[in-house]
């Protein structure tokens, strides 16, 4: 597992609410797909410090965060008290009760190696009830900083010690959900500016269902 490694503890307590209070554009996106399909109840695998389960709470869902850092888990409690956040590895979420009638997954999947992204997938499925929808943003192949760095896997690249990033194609992202019924995929730019640099990511999002 590349999960228990010290770098988004570190990060998160260097760099604290690291990409602002803003939801991101998928967020919306998401929250308008949940309210068409009644969904209640929503898992939130790496939730950070809140800032994107805030927008689903806010709005009447029942939100669980799961979220690798402590420091990021103690600052989403006081950034988002509407959600329940635990703290520990999305790669084994044993720890987290009951299921889910749909997940939101931010830019989570592609920080793994294959071999971890298998076992986080199926680890998602295993929380979503019958039916459950699952909701994934993920680098994409178009990203201007594809093809930087260490390339530890085919299109998987280090750019930051312990941080992998893996950039996918529309082909590819598809194959990654052959377990699952997709609804839809697309591509939408989704601004950051984090460290007074603002930029625009270029994402794939998949909707699909269990």
């Amino acid at each position: 597992m590349t999960d228990n490694n010290p770098y988004w503890e570190q990060r998160f307590g260097k760099e604290g609410m690291i990409w602002g209070e803003t939801p991101s554009k998928t967020a919306y996106y998401a929250l308008d797909v949940f309210r068409r399909h009644n969904i209640k109840s929503i898992l939130i695998p790496g939730s950070g410090y809140g800032r994107n389960s805030k927008l689903f709470s806010s709005s009447g869902f029942s939100v669980t965060g799961v979220e690798i850092s402590e420091t990021a888990c103690n600052t989403a409690r006081l950034f988002d008290p509407g959600s329940e956040f635990c703290n520990g590895s999305v790669l084994n979420m044993s720890f987290v009760t009951g299921s889910f009638e749909a997940i939101y997954c931010f830019n989570v999947l592609h920080l793994f190696l294959e071999s971890d992204r298998r076992l986080f997938l199926e680890e998602c499925r295993k929380k979503l009830k019958g039916k459950g929808l699952a909701f994934f943003t993920a680098f994409s192949d178009k990203e201007l900083n594809f093809g930087e760095g260490r390339e530890v896997e085919k299109n998987t690249f280090e750019t930051r010690p312990g941080r992998p990033a893996h950039y996918y194609t529309e082909d590819e992202l598809a194959a990654e959900f052959a377990d699952f019924r997709i609804i839809e995929t697309g591509m939408m730019d989704d601004p950051e500016d984090h460290g007074g640099k603002p930029h625009v990511h270029v994402l794939r999002f998949i909707l699909a269902d269990k």
